[in-house]
């Protein structure tokens, strides 16, 4: 198959920041997605629906004239976040979700949970109210490998909290591991995961052989090829409850190259391009539309979008960088090649 249409795809997980990085991270996205999940991680953390509501003006601010791009907006997951909160945040809509970062787990998640189980009547307002929990599935315990922090959250914090609120909708974001896979496999309709394009093309060989690859440092950590073997069956299958999220997060070359680089991969100049090569290479591309397309509309029971994307089998080179404000970061694979290109977007 040389060329492909799709309905328009969404992005369920993406990190667009704030102020100068806008005009780079929204222009990307616009350019393939109808809308996506922003993640609300900011350095002054989006902890209200009037801080969601404001920084929602500010990306549509920057959205390039001729696009339709919507963002979906979430709130920061907090030991202060109340049950009226949650109440506030299922009548907007504009708000599609609370997210929950373990604290420490990730960039600017200090502020971030440190008992979940404290925050078990937070968690019941939002089954009550059907407002889905994203989850940064990871512990944060010194004495757990940074490689077994996802399976550990889940039978520590995952296996308890969702027997404890059956009926809550759960997304468990970028997830990594082949025991995600079977969490989310073995679980009910309310549990659903988004999987990013980097940990369906990349393992943890291709971060340290041949020397430390910065811009493949992300969190949750690439695995063993054993797991994203399992991410690539899961993604092609056809099964309904995984979808699309990049987890695209910019970030300035020089913070990534420093002497303690930042995580994040940045892929929204060409997720649905890398996307395209991983379903390419499985034999699977007759399932690309459901995985981008369909499941993520559906389990956030928001309708499908309208329009249309073609991509073709044709190879485009990646710039070596991109501009984010006055400085510069990285895209994946800068300097290389990618399979596939969206020749149009309808």
């Amino acid at each position: 198959m040389t060329s492909l249409t799709l309905t328009l795809p969404d992005d369920w997980h993406i990190h667009l920041r704030d102020e100068e990085a806008l005009p780079t991270t929204v222009t990307d996205i616009a350019r393939w997605a109808g809308r996506a999940i922003v993640m609300p991680n900011l350095k002054d953390p989006v902890r209200t629906v009037a801080d969601a509501l404001a920084y929602r003006q500010r990306i549509l601010a920057a959205r390039p004239a001729e696009s339709c791009f919507e963002p979906l907006m979430t709130l920061y997951l907090t030991d202060s976040t109340t049950v009226e909160s949650v109440a506030e945040a299922a009548q907007s809509p504009f708000v599609q979700g609370i997210k929950l970062y373990p604290a420490g787990a990730t960039t600017n998640s200090a502020a971030g949970v440190t008992a979940l189980k404290a925050l078990y009547p937070v968690i019941e307002a939002m089954e009550k109210h059907d407002l889905p929990l994203l989850i940064h599935g990871e512990v944060t315990d010194a004495d757990c490998d940074i490689f077994d922090r996802e399976k550990a959250f889940i039978d520590t914090a995952l296996i308890p909290l969702t027997a404890e609120f059956p009926a809550l909708s759960v997304v468990f974001e970028h997830i990594t591991t082949r025991d995600a896979v079977q969490f989310v496999e073995a679980g009910s309709d309310r549990i659903a995961a988004t999987v990013t394009a980097h940990h369906l093309l990349y393992n943890r060989n291709d971060l340290f052989v041949g020397g430390i690859k910065p811009h493949l440092f992300c969190l949750p950590v690439l695995k063993r090829d054993q797991h994203q073997l399992a991410l690539r069956r899961a993604v092609t299958s056809g099964h309904p409850r995984f979808f699309l999220g990049t987890d695209s997060a910019p970030h300035t070359r020089q913070d990534k190259e420093s002497s303690c680089g930042c995580a994040g991969c940045y892929t929204a100049h060409a997720a649905l391009e890398l996307y395209a090569e991983v379903f390419d290479e499985e034999h699977s591309l007759d399932q690309l539309e459901r995985f981008a397309s369909f499941n993520g509309p559906d389990f956030y029971q928001l309708p499908r979008n309208s329009g249309t994307v073609t991509l073709e089998k044709v190879s485009q080179e990646v710039p070596a960088d991109l501009p984010l404000g006055s400085q510069r970061l990285i895209p994946l694979r800068a300097g290389e090649r990618v399979q596939w290109t969206l020749m149009r977007s309808i």
